[in-house]
């Protein structure tokens, strides 16, 4: 049996696991990055829209070769046809290809220093000594045991490797969402917006989504709550059919289970981390994961470097106290508001789209759903309403 031995190995090549290997590797510790998958980025589980924000922060180059279409906004449609349209001047969003981009966000992280392995699969932990010292993994058809001071699991909803550390990774049916999307030909939608239409009949939990990747191909996809008597596939082919549009131009099918909530409490046991969707570091309201998996990744690699610079495994814990006291703060609000929409009628979801249309457009934009709520609650027909009012100020 081959082995290896690394200051870090990281499980998966998703987003979180690329950024930790290429920040600590940046730092001159060994690092190998694995990931089951044959070619790294294939197949995609995404709509793939992120804020164009994104590359600075996180020091990730703007790579037109992984940038399908940039993106000026958003369009929202009521259950009854409203329309709430949010433009920007200057683009705030990029459609990405993420077959490519996973890839490069690997290749940085080579670049950078990090070992890099497709097609190698974790398959437990080793124990020595009453401790974890690293992982057992499948490389081609060869087993392999990898030695390491830090195991990074980053390995996806299911996390083969936090479960085998024993982190308590478990969250109920309900905090997941289903999602199916066609990569398809698609015409009569602004390709500068993202579109999205909402309604219990529509997307039940969730919405149905057309983000342009060119001026006639987008993902066209749904996303529902998972514990539904209804495939997301039954509630996208309706939508398309009800709205004539032929499904005869499919490029590509791609079906996921997404984490909206039930985020991991401990994110450190020893000396084993969880980061992205194997910690539900994901938005509970749309279901998006990658900025978040970028700002876990972050925070983990800081306090790994800091661990090892001080041999101290203790440091790592710190981890799990800086994420819940940002951005895991941030996310129970984004959670409890999805719990409030949860209980909205389609009535409600057609007045509210009708008011914010009428409201000041740019103060809600960015996503400020303190702004949202209270140009709603100057509403003469949410003030008559108790039971609207009462689920407005439960987000207040």
């Amino acid at each position: 049996m081959k082995e290896m031995k690394y200051d870090v190995v990281v499980v998966g090549a998703g987003i979180a696991g690329p950024i930790v290997a290429r920040n600590v590797a940046k730092s001159g510790y060994s690092v190998l990055l694995i990931d089951k998958k044959p070619a790294i980025g294939t197949p995609k589980q995404c709509a793939e829209g992120i804020s164009i924000k994104v590359f600075e922060k996180y020091d990730i180059p703007y790579d037109r070769r992984f940038i399908n279409r940039e993106i000026y906004g958003a369009k929202l449609y009521s259950p009854s046809g409203y329309e709430l349209e949010l433009r920007y001047k200057e683009a705030s969003g990029v459609i990405l290809e993420r077959k490519v981009f996973d890839k490069m966000l690997a290749y940085y992280a080579a670049k950078a220093g990090a070992d890099v392995l497709a097609r190698t699969e974790a398959l437990d932990v080793i124990r020595k000594d009453g401790r974890i010292a690293g992982i057992k993994a499948k490389h081609e058809d060869e087993t392999v045991e990898i030695h390491a001071d830090v195991i990074v699991a980053a390995d996806g909803v299911e996390s083969t490797i936090a479960r085998k550390a024993g982190i308590n990774t478990y969250a109920p049916p309900h905090e997941f969402d289903s999602s199916y999307e066609y990569e398809m030909l698609i015409e009569g939608y602004d390709p500068d917006l993202i579109h999205l239409w909402f309604g219990n009949e529509v997307a039940p939990r969730g919405y149905v989504w057309v983000f342009p990747k060119d001026e006639d191909r987008a993902n066209v996809g749904i996303g529902i709550n998972s514990d539904n008597p209804q495939t997301a596939k039954y509630y996208l082919d309706k939508w398309l059919k009800e709205n004539n549009i032929p499904a005869k131009k499919i490029l590509e099918v791609n079906v996921g289970v997404v984490p909206v909530g039930g985020f991991v409490k401990e994110l450190v046991k020893d000396n084993v981390l969880v980061v992205g969707d194997a910690a539900r570091q994901v938005n509970p309201m749309h279901g998006g994961g990658m900025a978040e998996a970028m700002e876990a990744g972050t925070i983990a690699s800081k306090w790994i470097v800091k661990t090892l610079e001080e041999e101290n495994l203790a440091l790592l814990r710190n981890y799990t106290t800086e994420w819940w006291e940002t951005d895991g703060e941030r996310l129970q609000k984004v959670l409890k508001v999805r719990k409030v929409t949860e209980k909205l009628s389609d009535e409600d979801l057609d007045l509210f789209i009708q008011i914010l249309s009428g409201a000041d457009a740019e103060k809600i934009a960015g996503g400020d759903y303190g702004e949202v709520i209270r140009a709603l609650l100057k509403h003469p027909k949410v003030i008559l309403s108790p039971r609207r009012i009462k689920l407005l100020r439960e987000l207040l």
